[in-house]
Formats: C-alpha cells, structure tokens, sequence
C-alpha cells in the first residue's frame, strides 16, 4: 500500500474512489477483476448493511455486495475530500 492508498473497507458511504491493487490472489477476487474492478477503475461505496457486512458497491452501471473482509484486500485511492473510517 501507498501513502495515499487505503483499504476499501475503510470508506464510507457515498465516497469514490479508485482500485490501486489486491492484497491477496483469493478466487472471489479473481471474479471480481473478471467483472471489471481492475485497478484504475471508479468505485463508490452505495451502502452498508446495518452491521457493517456486506459492502454494496456500485461499479459503472453494476452495482456488487462484498464481505468486509474481502473488501480489506483491496487497496484503493480515494478522491480528494472523500470521507474515511478512521480505523
């Protein structure tokens, strides 16, 4: 991880941000990067379910539910002013 890259878990809902990298060559995540979250693409943070887990995601015009521990294996770059969890 870069300086100014954080794990997609750790926005919140509403921001975007883009895929940097994976952390981890876990099949699920293979399928995702075969649906199109390569890195360098846009993702925004939809919505949590109300204990946190699962992520909805919205990746163009599709919209995906990750674990939160998937969502820990990917890096991405927030865009500027975007809101962060402090964890």
């Amino acid at each position: 991880m870069t300086e100014d890259s954080l794990k997609l878990s750790h926005l919140q809902v509403g921001s975007r941000a883009r895929i940097a990298s994976y952390l981890s060559t876990d099949p699920a995540l293979r399928r995702f990067r075969e649906m199109g979250m390569l890195p360098g693409t846009e993702v925004r943070i939809v919505r949590l379910a109300p204990l946190g887990d699962p992520i909805e995601i919205a990746v163009g015009a599709s919209l995906l539910s990750l674990r939160r521990e998937q969502a820990d294996l990917i890096t991405v770059i927030p865009d500027k002013g975007a809101p962060t969890d402090p964890r």
